[in-house]
């Protein structure tokens, strides 16, 4: 299976329990393999399979109320 690596900004997280809330919606979606979300920093690297698009891990995020852009 081949995979990507999207590399992500993250604004709007407030907290730890944040960036666990978007690793949990993320790990979720059919075809993400793995989401290492960061609160102190403020992105993400998140490994998905081919066919998921940046576009795609964006809205997701956008979608559980914050700002990603890649």
């Amino acid at each position: 299976m081949d995979q990507a690596v999207h590399a992500v900004s993250i604004a709007g997280m407030t907290c730890d329990g944040c960036s666990s809330r978007i690793n949990r919606v993320l790990e979720s979606t059919p075809g993400i393999l793995k989401a290492e979300i960061s609160h102190s920093k403020g992105t993400g690297k998140v490994t998905t399979s081919a066919e998921i698009t940046i576009s795609t891990v964006l809205h997701i995020i956008n979608s559980a109320g914050f700002e990603a852009h890649a």
